[in-house]
């Protein structure tokens, strides 16, 4: 099979390393031309582009069984209300669009953030979408909504991703906070804080394609209800000896359990987070 993989982060490269593996032939996509070497050690071609160069995108995704949409906005450019506006709209909702414009196969890794808080007792993926206005849920929707107008779109909703080498580890995280953000965030202090392992992510995402599923899954861990924001970081900073963060609310996340019942019907199995 030939896969394309638009975004090569963490999730991206693992899930073009497990295809890679088996066989199939991957395409993976920067938009930095210094990390070429980097993604052609897991793909066999590689293409510098955004996500939202429908020209390029054409080019990357000709004769491709699938195309999997693994874009994240840049993380300095997230924190702040208005930087947010511009940067989601281009990296989520513009390369949504225009993949869906040009393959009618694609799997988009969106985020849980499109609930907002949520209603009921449990989330799933009949919960009605939140209605707030930040640039972060309203473009991952509208992302959404592309993707599925498309023959076979589908859509992955996680939650945080951590547990590769790369990232942060959350004292790290609030550390930033507080040295650079004044120790203000955008996020609610009663959001739980759920999380999923990048191979997770990844092996959710094949699992998808493979299966030629379509529509909407939930892929957040769901064995146990986690701590909320403030409960773990609360105890980093009194850890630490740092003040308490300050929360913005912008950002709003579930502050109910969500259910991944959907996608596990599937056969999928949560192995590492």
């Amino acid at each position: 099979m030939r896969y394309v993989v638009i975004g090569c982060g963490n999730v991206g490269m693992e899930l073009a390393r497990r295809w890679s593996a088996a066989g199939h032939h991957v395409v993976g996509t920067t938009t930095s031309a210094e990390r070429v070497a980097e993604v052609g050690t897991v793909c066999a071609d590689v293409a510098v582009l955004r996500g939202s160069d429908e020209a390029a995108v054409q080019r990357a995704t000709r004769d491709a069984d699938a195309v999997v949409l693994t874009v994240s906005p840049r993380i300095s450019r997230a924190f702040d209300a208005r930087d947010r506006v511009r940067e989601y709209a281009d990296t989520l909702t513009a390369s949504a669009a225009t993949v869906a414009r040009v393959h009618p196969r694609v799997v988009f890794t969106s985020s849980v953030s499109v609930y907002g808080a949520g209603t009921g007792a449990v989330i799933d993926e009949s919960s009605p979408l939140t209605e707030d206005d930040d640039a972060s849920p309203r473009n991952f929707i509208s992302a959404e909504r592309a993707v599925l107008s498309a023959p076979g779109g589908a859509v992955v909703r996680i939650p945080d991703v951590y547990g590769h080498p790369r990232d942060l580890d959350y004292p790290s995280r609030v550390k930033m906070a507080h040295e650079l953000l004044g120790g203000s965030v955008p996020f609610a202090p009663d959001a739980l804080l759920y999380r999923i392992d990048y191979r997770d992510a990844a092996a959710a995402l094949e699992l998808v394609v493979e299966a030629g599923l379509a529509g909407v899954y939930n892929a957040v861990p769901d064995a146990v209800v986690p701590p909320t924001n403030r409960e773990v970081f609360g105890a980093i900073c009194a850890a630490e000896g740092w003040p308490d963060l300050t929360y913005r609310a912008e950002i709003r996340t579930p502050v109910v359990p969500v259910s991944s019942a959907k996608l596990r019907a599937e056969g999928y199995a949560f192995t590492h987070s």
